[in-house]
């Protein structure tokens, strides 16, 4: 299996680190073949905008969506964008890295997503969920949060994590068409001792051995869905 490891966090002695070196020596071990984007070290550019094009569909209006298209079509998208496509084309797993920023991803992450899962191949008129451009790669979060597993649950002070995750599981990775597997989080990490933290590097390795018998979070069907993507029980219900 090939597999990328997208990794964001700006200190080279973090958990994350830890998590992504532990990552690339287990998959390795396993067999599997997994190439590292580190973000921070590429100085990797967040900013979705015109110098993202060799070339223009519109010169005058930018569209970006149409001009990714446009780009992908043409081959004149920026080569930090196409050598990252490339990684992604490769890819069968894509492990994302990150510690959690203001209940979300951090900003060089958000902008690989922007830059990377580009329309016209990724996604783009009904090619989502399970039509999605990516269908058949599989993704997992790796990450790493403050708060403590209770903060993130059903009647949690912040809700339940799933609920939080959203935008990144439901609107992003199976939006593009890719089997999403379980999230793996390293809890309450600033705050932990030592041998806390090695046991939390045990639990990742362990979930690693298991990647290929994870069962995959429930998405959306475009098969249970009109043409208008209206759900066909529902619609037809009314009639």
């Amino acid at each position: 299996m090939n597999v990328l490891i997208v990794y964001a966090h700006n200190e080279s002695q973090s958990f994350n680190a830890s998590m992504k070196t532990l990552a690339v020596e287990e998959l390795n071990a396993q067999g599997h073949e997994v190439v590292v984007s580190d973000l921070y070290a590429m100085r990797w550019k967040a900013v979705a905008d015109s110098d993202d094009f060799g070339s223009r569909a519109n010169a005058d209006y930018l569209v970006y969506a149409l001009e990714q298209r446009h780009g992908y079509e043409k081959k004149t998208l920026a080569p930090d964008i196409q050598a990252e496509l490339d990684k992604l084309e490769w890819a069968d797993l894509v492990i994302f890295n990150f510690p959690v920023y203001w209940f979300s991803m951090p900003a060089i992450l958000k902008g690989w997503v922007d830059r990377v899962l580009i329309s016209g191949r990724c996604y783009g008129g009904v090619r989502f969920y399970d039509r999605g451009g990516l269908k058949g790669k599989k993704a997992m979060l790796a990450m790493t949060i403050g708060g403590q597993r209770h903060m993130l649950s059903e009647g949690g002070i912040h809700g339940e994590l799933e609920a939080m995750l959203r935008p990144i599981l439901r609107g992003t990775l199976a939006y593009t068409g890719m089997s999403v597997l379980p999230p793996f989080v390293a809890w309450h990490v600033p705050y932990i001792k030592p041998a806390e933290r090695a046991d939390m590097l045990d639990q990742y390795r362990q979930r690693l051995r298991q990647i290929d018998e994870l069962e995959p979070l429930p998405f959306p069907s475009l098969d249970d869905f009109d043409d208008m993507l209206r759900p066909k029980a529902a619609h037809t219900e009314t009639h």
